[in-house]
Order: C-alpha cells, then structure tokens, then sequence
C-alpha cells in the first residue's frame, strides 16, 4: 500500500526583496508573485519569522511541550542560520502549511519562471515522509 504525502512550496527570495516579502508581501514590487499566490489561495510565511514565533510560544507555555525547541532557539540565535532563513519562505495553501500534491505541483508550475529573475532566487518542494526531512540532532532534542 502506497502512502499519498502532503507537500510544501518553499521560496528563497533574494536580499533586494526579502525584508519587504516579511513586511509588505503585498507591494507592487511583489505583485506578480502575490497575484499568483492569491490565484492558488495562498500566501507567505517567513520561515525566520515563524521560529522565532514557536520559540516565543514554547517559553510561554512551556518548553517541554514542544519537542522542536532546542533546535529551533539553537537556529534563531545562529546568525548564520538567521541570514539564511530570513530570506526563506514557505507557501502556505488556504491557510494549511502542507496540502495534496496537486496544489503544490500547480504552484511550482506557477512560480517556476520567477526563479533566477531578481526576486525568487530559489524554488523547492517538499513532502512529509519523515525520511526526507532533517531531524534534530541528538543534542538539540
């Protein structure tokens, strides 16, 4: 019996438009990707952004109910990692972070021509099979 995955759209947008992507998505200097994005019921979630907010949210209630805390605070405090991942976006789907293959196959068909044009420098689909994804590493958990 096959598994079906759920799949994930994610942007690298370059320097020149990735504060602005996290700030105001919906600037004219962004709009053929936001008009594709609302096409597809969809919209962008700064990857930086939302650690930063699963760190807050862990300190808050707790740390010992989120499993990904370690890693993630390790990730936030990396400056490093933080100029990487503030210039990464993931596309969420009608609001879901993860959605059927065909939604994520139709915006890499939509978005594909954008890469390497000045604003998305780098496209990448992901699925939910555990053994495609990192997993945090003995010290981190």
């Amino acid at each position: 019996m096959s598994q079906e995955w759920d799949y994930q759209i994610r942007l690298t947008i370059s320097d020149d438009y990735a504060e602005l992507a996290r700030t105001d998505p919906q600037n004219t200097a962004l709009a053929p990707i936001a008009a594709i994005l609302a096409k597809h019921h969809a919209a962008l979630s700064n990857q930086f952004d939302a650690f930063v907010h699963y760190v807050a949210e862990a300190e808050k209630q707790g740390v010992e109910r989120f499993p990904l805390y370690k890693w993630t605070k390790a990730t936030i405090e990396d400056p490093v990692k933080k100029a990487k991942h503030v210039k990464s976006f993931t596309i969420y789907v009608e609001g879901e972070e993860v959605y059927p293959k065909a939604a994520a196959d139709a915006l890499e068909a939509a978005l594909t021509p954008f890469v390497g044009g000045g604003v998305v420098e780098k496209l990448s689909k992901h699925d939910t099979n555990p053994a495609n994804n990192p997993q945090a590493p003995a010290h981190l958990r």
